[in-house]
This record gives structure tokens, sequence and C-alpha cells, in this order.
């Protein structure tokens, strides 16, 4: 078995060619009851769960793997760079990013010198995307002010960026102490880490990615992925006018998803899975709603974001999203809602071996005819 996965990675890895259109999953460690055997994995069941999605990831040639910050009891990881310094060292080629690091709430400090220990450890392989977040736990956690929410990230975000260049730095802000030639240690291998600016659906946070000259990772959880045109053009719109060259400004799209031999078998399959997630984490408790399995099938339609499928499928999908967005990565989340290891482990070999050489080859065509 040893041998086959060995003989598949190196077919991968040898048709990815540099510049290529880049896939990652990432995982936000949830813990909740399976809906169909009821179990619930504890704290330990489950991070070493996710040590072995990002370990086979990193066999089956995918680009980067991705861990979430959450602080409460229903979410594994807290520190997503403790996280990923283990996974640095049960890997050899996969990138490694935080999805996404709460920057509002973190010291930008501790947070890029975690990053670039994490640089070191995985021999230049680390990289972030700094958000808000999407709950607000950590605010009275860390001893923050929910109404300073967007100034903290503005903040922070500019800081981190300065720190990101420079050995030592002066800096002065509203929300810590000042710096004064303060020594920024321990520098990373890559001469810069690539930071990216999660966002969910607001211009502000595109036109903020964009006039920093940061990647963009796009959230496009459901829905017609054209409503979210108008914030790829204000992130670079932004990034344009102030001054940064369009080929430093990427773009990567992040989806839910699931990927079986057949679209119904994975429909059939995931749908428990992710109704159950929906109704635990994406406020579907506090309405008294359950997501439906007809609103399910619109969810995962073809003309919809939700990455459920037959690898044909999502192959559809992604080029399909590609002529919106021209974007440079697709990243997708599959370990949701309870579904067993086995599964994740299926959709991960998958989007390897059927997924993403014919994405591949399909915009290496395009680009071609459009020279």
């Amino acid at each position: 078995m040893k041998e086959e996965t060995t003989h598949t990675e190196g077919l991968l890895r040898s048709e990815k060619q540099p510049g290529d259109f880049e896939f990652g999953i990432y995982t936000l460690g949830d813990l909740c009851p399976s809906p169909v055997s009821g179990q619930m994995p504890n704290a330990r069941e489950r991070m070493k769960e996710i040590i072995a999605a990002a370990r086979l990831a990193d066999e089956a040639g995918i680009d980067i793997f991705g861990v979430g910050e959450h602080h409460r009891l229903d979410f594994v990881i807290s520190s997503p760079p403790v996280v990923l310094a283990a996974i640095a060292q049960a890997t050899t080629n996969i990138r490694l990013t935080s999805a996404t690091t709460v920057l509002g709430t973190s010291d930008p400090v501790r947070v890029f010198e975690d990053f670039s220990t994490l640089d070191l450890l995985s021999d230049g392989r680390a990289e972030m995307i700094a958000g808000r977040g999407a709950y607000v736990e950590s605010f009275p956690l860390f001893g923050f002010e929910l109404s300073d929410y967007k100034a903290l990230f503005l903040e922070k975000l500019g800081m981190l960026l300065d720190l990101n260049k420079n050995e030592r730095v002066t800096w002065e802000g509203a929300f810590r102490t000042s710096l004064r030639n303060a020594e920024i240690a321990p520098r990373p291998v890559q001469t810069e880490l690539p930071v990216w600016v999660g966002v969910g659906g607001t211009p502000q946070s595109a036109e903020l990615a964009g006039s920093f000259g940061a990647g963009m990772a796009l959230a496009i959880l459901g829905g017609d992925p054209a409503r979210f045109k108008p914030l790829v053009d204000v992130y670079r719109t932004a990034g344009k006018q102030a001054g940064h060259k369009p080929d430093a400004l990427k773009i990567a799209i992040t989806s839910h998803g699931y990927i079986a031999k057949t679209a119904e078998q994975a429909k059939q399959e995931y749908y428990p899975h992710y109704a159950n997630y929906v109704s635990q984490f994406m406020g579907g408790n506090a309405r008294g709603e359950h997501l439906s399995r007809e609103q399910f099938e619109l969810m995962a339609s073809p003309m919809s974001a939700l990455a459920v499928g037959s690898p044909e499928q999502l192959v559809e999908k992604i080029l399909a999203q590609h002529e919106l967005f021209g974007h440079h990565r697709f990243m997708a989340q599959f370990d949701i809602g309870g579904i067993p290891f086995p599964k994740v482990a299926a959709s991960i070999e998958l989007l390897a071996a059927k997924v993403m050489p014919v994405v591949r080859r399909e915009l290496r065509k395009s680009a071609v005819r459009t020279v």
C-alpha cells in the first residue's frame, strides 16, 4: 500500500508545474456527535485525525493544509502554530497555514514569532490567513472590547506586515505599547511569510486586503459564486491603487466540500453531517431550524458554490469559478459535522487523483489559447 501511495504521489508531483493552480484542505477541528452513529470524538482523537489528514494530503501531493482558531469547547484547535508545528514534523512538502488567525485579539509580535518559528521547523513552509474571526468569544477571553472589532484588526494587520518586512521595528498604535527599534526574532526561512487576509463577505475587508497587498482568502460557503465577483473587483482595484503589482495580488477560494465517486453517493453521505454542522455551528440551533434535504440539494447544485459531488462536478465548479475570479488557489473543508475520518480520507484522495490534475491541465490549455 505504501509503495502504491508513493507512486501516486510521484505522478501527481511530477504533473505540477511552476505557477500552477494550487489546492488545499483545511479544518476548524469541530467537535460534535455523529448524526449517524451518535458517537462523540474526544479532543485527543480529533487532533490525531487532523494530523493524519495532513500526512495523507502531503503524501497525495496537495499543496497546502490549514487549521483554524477558536476558543470554545466545541472546537479542538485554539493555537494553530502549535498544531501546525506538530504537522510539520509528520510531513515533508505540504505548506502549512492558519485558517484563520484571529488577529484582532492576538499580539502581532507573538503571532509573527510563532509563525516564523513554524517556518524554521518546517523548512520554509509556513503561511497564515489573518482574519477577524466568525465568533467573538476571544474578545472577553483576552480582554478586548468588541466595539473595537474593526479598529483592532486594521491596526494589528498593519503592524504584522511591518514585522514581516523588518528585523527591527519602531511602531506606535492605540491598542498596545509602542516599539522602539525592537528586534523581531526569529526571522523565517522565507524572505517574508506569505500573509493572506480572510474575507467573508464585506467590501471593506476586500479593500483592506488589496490596499495592504496581502493575499485574499475569500470564503464562499454557498449560493451563487457570481455574487462574490464584486469583492474580487474591489480587492484588485484597491491593490492597484495602492501600487501593488497585479501578479502579487493572490486570491484563494475556500469552501465546504465532499467528494465521492458519484454525485449521488457524495450527497447521500455528506448531507446528514452537513446538516449537523449547520445546526450546531452556522446558526441553525439559534433559529430553531434544520437544513432540509431539499435545501441541501439546492446548495449542492451545479450552480452553487458548495463543493459537493463527483470529481467531475468538482472540476466543473472550480473551472467555472476560475472564469469568474481568476483565482490562484482552492481550499476545501471536508471534515465537518462528525463525518468519519475514512470518508474524509477518501475525499482527500479523490481531490488529489481526480480533480487536481484535470483542473491544472484545463487551465494550462486555457492559458495557451489566450496567449
